[in-house]
C-alpha cells in the first residue's frame, strides 16, 4: 500500500529526511515515532502531497507520489497534528464542503457524517449551531478525524490523533483504527504517547534525524535490546537515556 525508496527532504543545507526506504502492506497499524524535528511530519506532508520530496520516491496504492498527486489524495485521509479548520464554518458545513471535494453525493455524506458523529458522541446541534471557532479543542481533533474517513480511504495518517481528546473519545478511537486495520486499511500512527503505540502497533519504525533507526514489531524490538518497555527503547535509541540524571541536576537547582 505505501512503497518508500530513498524519500528525501532537504530545507536549504538541512536534510530533514535522509534517503528513507521502506514498504507498508494493507490490514497494518504502524506506529512512526521519532523526537522533534527527527522528519516525521515532514515525511508524511511528502507522502500525502503536501510538500514534495527534493528526491527519491514513493508510491500510495501504486500512484506515483509526484506523477499521480491527485490520485495519491484521492487515496489517502490525512489528521494533521495542527487540527486545522475554517474557523469561520459550522461543524457540519466543514464536512459537507470536505465531502463535495471528494465527490461524495449529499445524500451519502449526510449519513456518514451523522454516523460520525454519533460515534464520537457530538450532537448533531453543535455541529449546526457552533462555528468551528468556539469548538473545544478536542471537538476540533473529532471533526478532522472524521473529515479524514469521510471517503473512505484505504491509507490514512495520523499526527498525533489523540491530542485534545478525552479518555472516553481516546479509547473509541483505539478501537477505531484497530477495526479499519482488520477491514485491510493501513494505519500510519504518528505519537509521543508510546504505551498506546506499544499496545495498538503492529509494527513500529523510529527514526531520528531523517534516518531509520530500527524498523520491526514492538515486542521483538523491546526484547532484542533488552530494553523492557518501548518508551526505555526509544531513549536508548534517540539519545534520551541521560534524561532522568538531567532531571536531578535541574531540580536541585531550586533546591540550592
Amino acid at each position: 500500500m505505501i512503497s518508500i525508496n530513498q524519500l528525501t527532504k532537504r530545507f536549504g543545507a538541512q536534510v530533514a529526511v535522509d534517503a528513507l526506504s521502506l514498504e507498508i502492506p494493507g490490514g497494518q497499524i504502524v506506529g512512526f515515532l521519532g523526537p522533534n524535528g527527527a522528519g516525521k511530519s515532514t515525511t508524511l506532508r511528502m507522502l500525502t502531497g503536501m510538500i514534495q520530496p527534493t528526491s527519491g520516491s514513493a508510491t500510495i496504492c501504486g500512484f506515483d507520489l509526484q506523477r499521480d498527486i491527485i490520485e495519491v489524495k484521492r487515496h489517502v485521509g490525512f489528521v494533521p497534528e495542527s487540527g486545522a479548520v475554517f474557523e469561520s464554518l459550522t461543524g457540519l458545513e466543514y464536512l459537507e464542503m470536505v465531502a463535495a471535494l471528494y465527490g461524495i453525493p449529499p445524500d451519502a455524506a449526510r449519513a456518514r457524517i451523522e454516523q460520525f458523529i454519533a460515534f464520537f458522541d457530538l450532537s448533531f446541534e453543535t455541529l449546526t449551531d457552533k462555528l468551528l471557532g468556539a469548538y473545544s479543542k478536542g471537538m476540533r481533533r473529532k471533526v478532522v478525524i472524521t473529515s479524514a474517513l469521510l471517503h473512505n480511504p484505504p491509507v490514512v495518517f495520523f499526527d498525533e490523533p489523540l491530542d485534545g481528546l478525552d479518555a472516553n473519545a481516546a479509547v473509541g478511537f483505539k478501537a477505531l483504527i484497530q477495526t479499519l486495520a482488520r477491514e485491510g486499511k493501513t494505519i500510519v500512527y504518528s505519537s509521543h504517547i508510546l504505551d498506546v503505540v506499544e499496545r495498538v502497533c503492529h509494527r513500529v519504525i523510529i527514526i531520528d534525524k531523517g534516518k531509520l533507526l530500527v524498523d520491526g514489531r514492538p515486542d521483538e524490538l523491546v526484547a532484542t535490546h533488552n530494553s523492557g518497555t518501548l518508551e526505555k527503547l526509544f531513549t536508548q535509541l534517540t539519545g534520551g537515556a541521560e534524561l532522568e540524571q538531567r532531571a536531578e541536576d535541574f531540580a536541585k537547582t531550586f533546591r540550592s
